[in-house]
């Protein structure tokens, strides 16, 4: 039972995740196009809600659903994968970043929500990527386990 349990919130942690990751990908790409938009302007505006519901209707939820889930499956193994070697470490810290950038892109839409953000395209077509590079490093630390 212990087996499958696992199993099905392994599952939910991977949707979680995925969607996760799908709005971490996509607010930075909003912002990049908000930049160009007139402030105050009908576009702007539009961008204010689409950042505001991605926020918090699709990303707060699914990285706390990601957490929440994490946690139950180290619980339901009473830590185990801990004492296998560096790799969760490392991916637990990885996963505290990429927690870190959610909350910088949180500010960046508050900022954007209030018509004072000052910083250009470029940044949040650099800021893109991060996730991506994290995500990437995380997949391997599970999967490859390459230490």
């Amino acid at each position: 039972m212990v087996g499958n349990m696992y199993e099905w919130l392994k599952a939910f942690h991977v949707i979680a995740v995925i969607a996760w990751m799908a709005g971490l990908l996509y607010l930075p790409r909003l912002f990049v196009y908000h930049c160009e938009a007139e402030i105050g302007g009908r576009q702007s505006e539009t961008f204010k809600v689409m950042e505001r519901r991605l926020l918090k209707a699709i990303m707060m939820p699914a990285m706390v659903a990601s957490w929440l889930l994490g946690i139950a499956l180290i619980v339901l193994v009473q830590g185990a994968m801990f004492a296998t070697g560096w790799a969760m470490w490392l991916k637990m810290l990885l996963v505290v970043v990429l927690t870190a950038i959610h909350g910088l892109m949180a500010l960046h839409a508050r900022s954007f929500a209030e018509d004072r953000n000052t910083l250009p395209g470029l940044y949040f077509r650099v800021l893109n990527e991060v996730p991506t590079v994290l995500m990437v490093g995380i997949v391997i630390l599970v999967v490859v386990r390459p230490f």
